[in-house]
Formats: structure tokens, C-alpha cells, sequence
């Protein structure tokens, strides 16, 4: 099994890397799609179902889809371009995209929601459709965005996990246990057997400089969030906090005055700062989603700042670490809160980062899954009920507290020799059957938990 730390952590936009990234990547997909076909196509239509109706609007999935099959892509999203050409939409019915002929579409009845129709294949389904000159329907695909920005057709989502095409890598494991006896054998750090794979399918090249332009792209969204103010989007006027709380936080460092547990509103903020970013439809890194995203750069960001001895060197170790884990998790169980609630998105968030740092900090493989087993473990059977579909109440909040979470299990960890009774694959799979039980009105519909039960929402 092989998944690539840059297909776990992608460069995209907010609010959410199911709902927003994922139709964009579908809908570019369908493109090249219709660009292969020989018919000649006059129209376009849309329809989004299960979550993707749901809490398509608050996630900003209609305008998502839309600019996908605009020609818009997560990695060179430009958000004045992107205005400029819904209004042009809305204005001329039509859309035009290279390669192919000028498309009728308009936007009310063209795009639809379907809350009815569920897809069987994921609780992320959306059906593009071209049409004719007649307006009959002459090509159709089915997608399902199935968490992480990852999107499959329904005949690839068929096909099976195993399906992988690329050159055989050095360390193919599917499972922690299976992980933990190559790190035995080898003698390599889960980071190491990470790497080795990375550099099999992609090069040293590529590795080191993706790498780098994560990180950068993390830091630079803490940093954005911990300088804006505002109200975010969407209805709920949710009020920025990041910089408020990062501002008081510097001026009582520089008077003495903070109590100990002041490090977790550092480490809170950070989060915060990110998710507040997302909020706003601003650049993030899914980590490994965009609802989850705050989790791994407030974690990391603390190692750099607030822990002694740490170093920048180490920062790809982290990424490979948690992208390792991640991989476990999003191969055995699920990332997509749609699919398994919150567990799954903050849940997997806080197991990677507590990962990483674990690793980071000298920790030995097994310390590194039993920090990642600690993190996951509590946060089982958490769902996802964000607040009128948006990613900001309870989510901006939740990113913190898991941030403090994968600090604190981490450090739980090198407090150990990596022996524990319950084994990362264990809680892995519990996630999964929770996430199976769970009921769909706590899968990211916002019909269950705070969505149904905050006052005027």
C-alpha cells in the first residue's frame, strides 16, 4: 500500500476538502472527460447528493462545482478570477473552457441538490452529466469525494483499496503491526521506511521540495489567521479570535505573567488561526482534511517554538511520520467526517501529529504508534455536526483542543517504552465500526448534535 505524503497533505482552499476541493477536482476531471469523447456537447449539468446536498451550501460545494467545470483547480485557485467568472455564469448562462466548445448552464437549474437521491457508492456522491444541442444527456460520470480532497469515480470506488499503479516501493505496509516489523527488521524509523518509499515513486528532489512548500504553506496560514480580524462568512457571525487571543498571549509573555497551562492556548491558537483561515475560503494544506487542518500545524508549530533543541531539519521527519500513520488510517478506516463523524477527520488529525512529534522528539517506532494510538483512541465516537453546514462552530474550536491532544499523547508516549494494551490497528478499526453505527444524522449533514440544538441557526 502506498499513499504519497502529497496525496495526504494537498495545497487547497477552505472551507472544506470534501465539499469544496473535491467537486472542483471532479469536475476538472470531467473536463478531460468530455475533452476525450468524440460527441460534441452543447451543456452541462450538475447534481449533488447525500452531504454533499446536505451542507453543500454552507461548505460552498455550488460554487465549487461551478468552478470546476470553469476550469478552476484547488493548487492555482485565484479568488478574484473566481468572482469574475460566477458573475459572468450567472450573467450569460454559459460557460467556456479551452478545449472545448462554449456550454450552456445556468446555475438555478442546472446544479442541483438532491436530497432524496442517496449514491450508494459514499455519503459524498455528485453526478456530472454533458448534454447536447437537444439538451439530452450524452455523457455521464459519477463521483464521490471521499475525504482529503481524494475523488473517485464509482467505477474506481468498485475497484477496490488495492488498486495502485507506480514502481514497487521498499516498504509496502498495510497495517501498524506490519509497520512496526519492518522498522524491526530494518532497523529504520517510521520516517525513514516513509521516506524511502517517497523517494522509490517520486525522487529526493521531489520529496525535499514538496515538503518545504508544505510546511511554508502551513506556517503561512497560521501567520494570516494570527493577523486578521473580521467576521467569517457564511451567516452564523462567527467573530475572529485568533488574533485577539494571539495578541494577549505576547503581551503577557512579555510581562511574566502566564500561568503554565497558558501553552495550550499557544497551542490552541495556532489551530485556531488555521481553521479561521479555512473558514474564510482561504489557502490551507488538507492535513488530513481541511475541517481537520489546524490540528498538524499547531502541533508542529509548537515543537518549533516552544520546545527546546527543536529544529527546522526535522520537519520532513514529522510530515513523513504523520503521513505514514494517515495512510493507515485513510486505507484501513476512513477520513471523511460524511463517512465516520469527526473521529475521522480531527480524530486522524491528532494520531498523525501526535505521530510526528513523538517521532521528532526521539521517539522509537513503537513510542510513535502508541502516541498515535493514544491520540486517535480519544477521540472515538466524536461526530461531526458543524452548525448550519459551515466549518466553524464546532470545528475552529475542536482543531485547538485536538492540537493539545496530540501534545499531550505524544508526550504520554516517550513517557513509555511503546508497550500498551490497545494496538493502533485496534483502534483503527473500532473507528471504522463506530464510524459504520454512527447514525447519518451525525456525518456531516448538520440534521443532528449542535446543528440541530444552537438557537436561531
Amino acid at each position: 500500500m502506498f499513499l504519497s505524503v502529497f496525496d495526504m497533505f494537498k495545497v487547497g482552499i477552505g472551507p472544506s476538502s470534501s465539499h469544496t476541493m473535491g467537486p472542483m477536482v471532479a469536475a476538472a476531471r470531467f473536463l478531460d472527460l468530455m475533452r476525450a469523447s468524440p460527441f460534441h456537447f452543447a451543456g452541462l449539468r450538475a447534481s449533488l447528493h447525500g452531504s454533499l446536498a446536505f451542507t453543500g451550501v454552507g461548505h460552498a460545494t455550488d460554487r465549487a462545482t461551478i468552478l470546476g467545470l470553469a476550469g478552476f483547480t484547488p493548487e492555482d485557485y485565484d479568488a478574484d478570477r473566481a468572482e469574475e467568472t460566477l458573475k459572468a455564469i450567472d450573467e450569460t448562462h454559459q460557460i467556456t473552457v479551452d478545449g472545448l466548445p462554449p456550454l450552456s448552464f445556468t446555475p438555478k437549474t442546472d446544479l442541483i441538490f438532491d436530497y432524496e437521491t442517496r449514491l450508494e457508492g459514499h455519503a459524498n456522491g455528485m453526478m456530472l452529466m454533458a448534454t447536447d444541442a437537444q439538451g439530452d444527456v450524452t455523457l455521464r460520470e459519477t463521483y464521490y469525494s471521499i475525504g482529503g480532497g481524494f475523488v473517485m469515480t464509482e467505477a474506481e470506488l468498485a475497484a477496490g483499496k488495492d488498486s495502485e499503479e507506480g514502481a514497487p516501493i521498499p516498504f509496502p505496509f498495510k497495517s501498524a503491526t506490519e509497520m512496526l516489523e519492518m522498522a524491526s527488521q530494518s532497523g529504520k524509523s517510521i520516517a525513514q521506511m516513509k521516506r524511502a518509499n517517497e523517494v522509490a515513486r517520486n525522487g529526493e528532489i521531489h520529496l525535499r521540495d514538496g515538503a518545504r512548500r508544505l510546511w511554508q504553506v502551513m506556517n503561512d496560514c497560521i501567520d494570516r489567521g494570527l493577523t486578521t480580524e473580521g467576521i467569517l462568512p457564511g451567516g452564523l457571525s462567527v467573530k475572529r479570535r485568533a488574533k485577539g487571543i494571539h495578541d494577549a498571549l505576547i503581551a503577557e509573555r512579555g510581562q511574566n505573567q502566564s500561568a503554565p497551562h497558558t501553552i495550550n492556548d499557544w497551542m490552541s491558537v495556532y489551530a485556531m488561526a488555521v481553521n479561521e483561515e479555512n473558514a474564510a475560503g482561504g489557502q490551507v494544506v488538507t492535513a488530513p482534511t481541511n475541517g481537520a487542518a489546524g490540528v498538524m500545524p499547531a502541533t508542529l508549530r509548537y515543537y518549533l517554538d516552544h520546545v527546546p533543541g527543536a529544529s527546522t531539519a526535522h520537519i520532513e521527519d514529522f510530515l513523513l511520520t504523520a503521513a505514514a500513520i494517515g495512510g493507515l488510517v485513510k486505507f484501513n478506516a476512513s477520513i471523511s467526517g460524511a463517512e465516520a463523524g469527526c473521529q475521522a477527520e480531527v480524530g486522524s488529525a491528532a494520531a498523525m501529529s501526535a505521530a510526528g512529534l513523538c517521532a521528532v522528539m526521539g521517539g522509537t517506532p513503537e513510542q510513535v504508534e502508541n502516541a498515535a494510538e493514544i491520540a486517535l483512541e480519544h477521540h472515538l465516537g466524536m461526530t461531526c455536526d458543524p452548525v448550519k453546514g459551515l466549518v466553524q462552530v464546532p470545528c475552529i474550536e475542536r482543531n485547538g483542543l485536538g492540537a493539545i491532544k496530540a501534545v499531550s499523547a505524544a508526550s504520554l508516549a516517550l513517557r513509555g517504552d511503546g508497550t500498551h494494551l490497545v494496538p493502533l490497528d485496534a483502534c483503527i478499526e473500532t473507528m471504522r465500526q463506530t464510524g459504520e453505527d454512527m447514525a447519518e444524522k451525525y456525518k456531516e449533514t448538520s440534521l443532528g448534535g449542535l446543528a440541530v440544538n444552537v438557537p436561531n441557526c
